[in-house]
């Protein structure tokens, strides 16, 4: 069965980067899924604990075979440039452990530009900073937090996904899961 270790909105801060690549250590994903935002803080987010650009990608890209990633609202060419894997897909489609999980940012969601999603399937993004796991039609909704600027009282945090998803916080406590 394949692990695979699901986070999203690093926005350059190479405090809570170095904490999720502890976690990554600890947990030992065949992958590393990045749901966007890796560099950039944006227009609307104060700078994040150790905003650190450089840091962040010399963390990152020594992984590079390991990680996929999908284009956050905050990603650009010029992070193509710096990064060693690629960043800039809109969407992902993964077939895992006997699901089919569609992987977005979010951004572009509202509502009227889902990406193709069948009954059953799951559709991951993250761009709220809200963890989520809810049933929007026939589909499940699921979204990791933040890995760095977490809203709404909700931990620094990733998901992990086997056979069933699991968020946890940085530190590897659970805090909820999938029944």
């Amino acid at each position: 069965m394949t692990k695979l270790m699901i986070a999203s909105d690093i926005h350059g801060s190479a405090y809570y980067c170095d904490k999720l690549m502890e976690a990554f250590e600890r947990e030992k994903p065949d992958k590393l899924l990045i749901l966007g935002d890796i560099l950039y803080h944006g227009p609307r987010n104060d700078l994040p604990k150790d905003y650190d650009t450089k840091k962040v990608m010399a963390m990152l890209n020594p992984l590079r075979s390991q990680i996929i990633s999908v284009r956050g609202n905050c990603d650009t060419e010029v992070d193509q440039m710096v990064l060693d894997f690629p960043v800039l897909a809109e969407q992902a489609v993964l077939f895992m452990n006997g699901r089919t999980l569609v992987c977005a940012h979010g951004h572009k969601l509202e509502g009227v530009n889902l990406p193709p999603v069948a009954d059953g399937e799951y559709l991951l993004c993250g761009h709220t900073h809200v963890p989520k796991f809810e049933k929007r039609g026939g589909y499940m909704y699921v979204n990791p937090g933040s890995v760095s600027i977490p809203k709404e009282d909700s931990p620094h945090s990733y998901m992990i996904f086997e056979d069933r998803f699991i968020w946890k916080t940085l530190d590897g406590e659970i805090y909820m899961e999938e029944s």
